[in-house]
């Protein structure tokens, strides 16, 4: 179990695994997204301060990791939804690779 740290009080790093390329991570370093039901899909948004409430599930920010979570479905299954899932808020926040200097 892990102890909080003498200067700040509050536990070591928080870990999570990233549902793209399940590399385990630093949370400060994914980005959460949650399941958010829309008029006719489930819109999968981004939840840049952790407070949105619903399942959540974890991403680097990586056009890399995206792919690899659609091509592996995993979004659905991390989320624990079903039908057809909007990913276009998420594509606007992970960054792509042509685009980074």
């Amino acid at each position: 179990m892990a102890q909080p740290s003498a200067q700040t009080g509050r536990l070591g790093e928080v870990v999570r695994t990233c549902i793209g390329c399940r590399q385990r991570s630093d949370k400060t370093d994914l980005v959460r997204v949650v399941a958010v039901q829309g008029p006719t899909t489930v819109v999968v948004t981004p939840d840049p301060r952790g407070t949105l409430p619903g399942r959540g599930a974890h991403l680097h920010p990586t056009a890399r990791c995206l792919d690899l979570a659609t091509r592996r479905k995993a979004f659905g299954r991390a989320l624990r939804v079903e039908g057809p899932l909007d990913l276009d808020a998420l594509r606007s926040v992970v960054a792509d690779p042509d685009t980074t200097a």
